[in-house]
């Protein structure tokens, strides 16, 4: 397989806590019941969650409120808002190469999709 598939977990990670608040795992599930090609796995996202935590762009608190260990609780700060907008805009602009490139390719194979 060619590309990085941990290229934009920050990203996926930022706007799943743009939805509210939630806990690693919790952020895992929901990108892998989610995205339709999700490539993402625990020690992708906790490590996401650590570089975001270190750069201000979460903060976390801990709940105590279910049986067992308590669980650190990721929420988006206002760093993390103006980091989730650059992601946006590079994601956007890396979409509209793509969309070059899927174009090009489908009209010199006769428009054939390789899906």
């Amino acid at each position: 397989m060619i590309g990085k598939p941990g290229r934009h977990v920050p990203a996926f990670v930022l706007l799943m806590l743009a939805e509210k608040p939630r806990y690693g795992l919790e952020i895992l599930n929901e990108l892998n019941e989610r995205l339709p090609y999700s490539r993402f796995d625990s020690a992708a996202v906790y490590k996401a969650l650590n570089k975001l935590e270190e750069s201000a762009c979460v903060s976390f608190s801990w709940d105590h409120n279910e049986p067992g260990p308590p669980k650190k609780i990721y929420a988006l700060t206002s760093s993390g808002q103006t980091t989730l907008e650059n992601f946006y805009d590079d994601i956007k602009m890396r979409r509209s190469n793509l969309d070059f490139f899927l174009n090009t390719y489908q009209t010199l194979k006769g428009g054939i999709d390789h899906e």
